[in-house]
């Protein structure tokens, strides 16, 4: 049975009022290069973003572009939504964050970190079945895939602390076909790496984002199909400033002006996300 889901109110608030709060991932960033030394704030220091790992493929165009537009280097942290937010909740340092989910972002201005004038919904996402057999065919809708007996292993984000997760479970549940495939399920830290799972063959196919799936679909690899947006609660995609340097928070509102100008958000259409103000729109074929 279809259950319809109702979409929240877009976020509006200006970019432009930089304050900031406090911020974000220290095990993140040994991972990404970034050591403690390029948090001092002295105005020589990459700007700092944790993102939610869906918009690796976007995120990294617009950090190329904006690096080229003002001189200034970024360096991203991708990973779970709700992970990056429980370590900026706990002071790892970073000057902008930008979430899957709403929730998550009200988690950590909530835990006094962030500059509420700074919230705004930038994006809303979709989920899709993704196979990385190229050209396969692939399942028509979530109750096929539930039913091809051939199918043993099925990743999805951690619903736990992974929107995208979150979406597949509800999608499945609003189906009907969760208790049949739960036992199938394999699960991955973040939607990046459940897309990981079923590219190196630990998965036979997995529930990840459209941003993904149009990245793949871009370098030759892998099949997908659209899952319906009504089966699950909307992605609503917030982000907020969280730099305690009033330079660095100002240079974070700077990237949330990309993020919103005509060139940034068409490379967010690029990659399959609906935008603040647009109706959604049929989706590139895959």
């Amino acid at each position: 049975m279809k259950r319809s889901w109702r979409r929240g109110s877009l976020a509006s608030r200006s970019a432009a009022r930089v304050r900031a709060g406090a911020a974000i991932v220290a095990l993140a960033l040994l991972a990404s290069g970034c050591g403690s030394d390029a948090l001092g704030g002295t105005g020589d220091e990459p700007l700092l973003i944790a993102g939610a790992a869906d918009l690796r493929p976007a995120f990294t165009v617009l950090g190329e572009t904006f690096e080229e537009a003002t001189g200034e280097d970024i360096e991203f942290v991708f990973g779970s939504s709700g992970q990056l937010a429980q370590q900026l909740i706990e002071g790892a340092p970073m000057d902008l964050y930008a979430s899957a989910n709403v929730s998550f972002v009200e988690q950590v201005l909530d835990a006094g970190v962030g500059d509420p004038d700074t919230q705004a919904t930038y994006a809303f996402g979709r989920i899709t079945i993704w196979s990385s057999a190229v050209g396969a065919g692939g399942w028509g809708s979530l109750e096929e895939l539930a039913a091809d007996d051939g199918v043993t292993n099925i990743a999805i984000a951690n619903p736990e602390h992974a929107p995208y997760g979150t979406a597949a479970k509800q999608a499945l549940e609003t189906v009907g076909e969760w208790d049949r495939v739960e036992p199938k399920l394999v699960f991955g830290e973040n939607v990046a790496d459940t897309q990981r799972l079923a590219a190196t063959g630990n998965a036979d196919v997995a529930i990840v984002a459209l941003s993904l799936a149009l990245a793949a679909d871009e370098a030759g690899e892998g099949s997908w199909t659209l899952i319906d947006e009504d089966l699950h609660e909307p992605l609503q995609q917030d982000l907020i400033v969280v730099a305690d340097d009033p330079r660095r928070a100002a240079l974070a509102a700077r990237f949330i002006d990309h993020v919103g100008s005509d060139e940034g958000r068409e490379v967010m259409r690029r990659f399959g996300f609906l935008l603040p103000g647009e109706r959604a729109a049929p989706a590139p074929a895959p």
